[in-house]
């Protein structure tokens, strides 16, 4: 019964996780292309699958398309995303070069995260109000008895304490992560 709410509390977990990997913390992630795309014969096409994605040195990417003839259409792409870097076009790939982050935009970023991390509380909350108001439900239809009730509750408590302190241990990590020079 309390699967379902788990796997809910899982999904804002990875959510979350799927947020801060779009952040640029000063070192190249591939995962900053995720939501870019390309168009590749007409067709939106997401970077990934149009080209390879390495990291040659900490703070850049390369990007080496399968057809040189897309080049133009992934700097494109890139110049209309919002991840605020300019491609590098050298004939045969797009190379971003990421800059060393200022103090007080790791400070923004930080702010960003911890906003961020609350969201996902927030959300981790709600799915917990919803268990709760099921299962008052289901004692008020005589499903479930009183001590049932009492004893789901103290376990929809603990698995919701349980995500919170894992949303605090992202939110950490991440801030750890920006914060570092």
């Amino acid at each position: 019964m309390l699967s379902q709410y788990e796997d809910k509390m899982n999904k804002s977990l990875e959510a979350l996780k799927g947020e801060y990997a779009n952040i640029r913390a000063g070192r190249a992630n591939p995962h900053i292309l995720d939501n870019i795309k390309v168009d590749y014969y007409g067709v939106p096409t997401p970077i990934q699958q149009v080209g390879n994605i390495t990291v040659p040195e900490a703070r850049s990417l390369l990007i080496t398309p399968w057809e040189t003839s897309i080049l133009k259409d992934i700097e494109k792409a890139i110049m209309c995303s919002d991840i605020g870097i300019t491609p590098n076009n050298d004939g045969k790939s797009v190379r971003l070069n990421f800059p060393e982050l200022t103090e007080d935009r790791r400070k923004e970023l930080a702010k960003d995260v911890k906003k961020k991390g609350e969201a996902s509380k927030v959300a981790v909350r709600n799915i917990r109000r919803d268990a709760n108001d099921a299962v008052k439900k289901q004692n008020k239809e005589g499903d479930i008895s009183d001590d049932e009730l009492k004893d789901l509750e103290d376990k929809i408590q603990k698995l919701t304490d349980r995500f919170i302190k894992m949303v605090d241990d992202e939110v950490d990590s991440k801030t750890k992560e920006i914060m570092t020079v």
